[in-house]
């Protein structure tokens, strides 16, 4: 594994691999307002939500690389400290794209990428009507991390609005579905992330029940050559291991159980590679049983 120290490279080096590497990160296009009523409209990839009370999204426009100027959102931030923070969706990234071109200060970016402006209620600067999702926010604190090239500047969002597509809601209609949605995300160079069917994957999260845990798995389980991280992962995520009655009653009348004594050698290497099929698709507790008879 390579090793290299930050100081040891350039600014812009450093930011490149940087970039290829944390990914993949969502994309805020941030709209801005300065003192003027001048508009301004940026996509940034430092972004993310880190708190739900108060909602609060941070954003960083960082100083350019180059030479350490300061960008317009920056600038508009300082003047008027509001910000809509707009959710990039795959039918409008060629034109989130556009708007990031350094024009002139002054140049209205929803006019150069063709994106249509709609008023917002509780702030100045617009909402991307294209958008699925916009953010109104308050502009609660500004965090500069440097004053030199490629130093970020935390600007941490209240939300004080949430202006959403019901389309993209799910059956609940309580939260976005991400088939939906189709969000972008950005990754490095000139490479983005389609929230797409291919790209989605459900796994069951550990908020109420513990998992037992990998530690507590057999070691001829835990040691095996054929499992992988991520099913050792799904396996110590029970909250227990199988029982004699539940051992007993999957073999009396599971076809699965039928289906893996069919199996002409019932080595180690054939129990899990059986088992490793079952735990990808999600057939954990009966994955469990089968190695436990292996």
């Amino acid at each position: 594994m390579k090793t290299i120290s930050p100081s040891e490279i350039s600014i812009m080096e450093c930011q490149l691999l940087m970039q290829s590497l944390v990914i993949p990160r969502p994309i805020a296009l941030a709209s801005t307002i300065d003192k003027d009523g001048k508009i301004n409209l940026s996509p940034f990839s430092f972004f993310n939500m880190f708190s739900a009370n108060p909602p609060i999204l941070i954003f960083s426009p960082a100083r350019r690389a180059r030479d350490g100027s300061v960008k317009h959102t920056l600038e508009n931030a300082y003047e008027v400290p509001e910000v809509v923070i707009n959710i990039v969706n795959f039918n409008m990234v060629e034109q989130t794209s556009l708007s990031s071109v350094e024009y002139d200060k002054g140049t209205n970016e929803f006019i150069k990428s063709g994106l249509t402006a709609l008023p917002s209620q509780k702030i100045k600067p617009p909402r991307v009507a294209e958008s699925p999702a916009s953010f109104e926010c308050k502009i609660n604190q500004i965090i500069p991390l440097g004053d030199k090239a490629g130093a970020g500047n935390l600007i941490i969002c209240e939300v004080l609005l949430i202006h959403f597509n019901e389309s993209i809601l799910d059956e609940s209609g309580k939260k976005a579905d991400p088939y939906l949605l189709e969000a972008v995300a950005r990754l490095g160079g000139d490479y983005y992330a389609k929230i797409n069917d291919k790209a989605i994957f459900e796994l069951p999260k550990p908020n109420q029940k513990k998992g037992i845990g990998i530690d507590q798995i057999p070691e001829k389980i835990r040691n095996s050559k054929i499992l992988s991280g991520n099913n050792l992962g799904r396996l110590g995520n029970v909250e227990k291991i199988p029982d004699e009655n539940e051992i007993k009653d999957f073999k009396s009348n599971s076809l699965i159980w039928q289906s893996f004594n069919k199996i002409s050698h019932h080595d180690q290497e054939s129990v899990h590679t059986f088992c490793k099929k079952l735990i990808e698709k999600g057939k954990v507790m009966e994955a469990w049983i089968i190695l436990l008879n292996e």
